[in-house]
């Protein structure tokens, strides 16, 4: 049994879904405090040949809280709309736009005030879209001590599902050891995404954007081949 754990991102780029299919069950971490250096709540997208940040504004509150206790600002409701726009206007000319914006839709429907419920939600409707089989599994859901720290924790939610292999994105490398994996029977990898570039318009490739411009660029079928293009270390 192999397991992933992630924080949720709002629609992440092709790493973050290559894990998700790589393992056999996949936890999002909810309970876990919320960086504004991190990229929770914003991503990237192609814009005129560049890319273009875009972020969900969230309510001004403590530092400190978990990202399920973090909610978007009063302003979201403006803000998706022109979110929606803006993608909208970036990718009409591409390939599979006619697909993929409902789903942008989707994921920016509704009247969501919780940040975490909100990327739950988007993370869904991307892995059925992708037809990624992996079921997803909220942390706060597991019955484990939530106290724990770092390995520990990541170690405490493998043996609730039995996993004897956890994947982890080679930018861990330094955050674990394999031996402290070892000792618990768990064999401890890294994924590396590999060399990924495909046709953006006429543009030079921009790398490491936000889902949606995979989608954008791509058939379900290229994807899928996309998402085995990877190295475990």
């Amino acid at each position: 049994m192999k397991a992933g754990i992630m924080q949720p991102y709002f629609l992440p780029y092709i790493g973050y879904w290559q894990l998700m299919n790589a393992v056999d069950v996949f936890f999002v971490y909810d309970n876990i405090q919320y960086s504004k250096e991190g990229w929770v709540n914003r991503n990237r997208i192609l814009l005129n040949g560049s890319a273009s940040l875009f972020s969900l504004p969230l309510k001004k509150d403590s530092d400190y809280l978990n990202i399920v206790d973090r909610k978007l600002a009063d302003s979201f409701s403006s803000e998706k709309l022109r979110l929606f726009r803006k993608i909208e206007s970036a990718y009409r000319k591409a390939p599979f736009f006619k697909e993929v914006m409902p789903i942008v839709s989707n994921c920016l429907d509704g009247n969501e005030e919780n940040l975490f419920r909100l990327i739950y939600k988007s993370i869904q409707a991307i892995r059925k879209y992708m037809r990624i089989k992996t079921p997803v599994i909220i942390s706060s859901c597991v019955g484990i001590n939530h106290s724990l720290k770092a390995a520990d924790k990541v170690i405490a939610l493998c043996r609730t599902e039995n996993a004897d292999e956890y994947i982890n994105p080679i930018g861990g490398l330094g955050l674990y050891d394999k031996a402290d994996f070892a000792k618990a029977g768990i064999d401890l990898k890294f994924i590396k995404t590999g060399a990924i570039s495909y046709k953006q318009y006429d543009n030079q490739f921009v790398p490491d954007l936000s889902v949606i411009d995979v989608l954008m660029f791509n058939s379900r079928d290229a994807i899928t081949e996309m998402l085995e293009n990877y190295e475990l270390r």
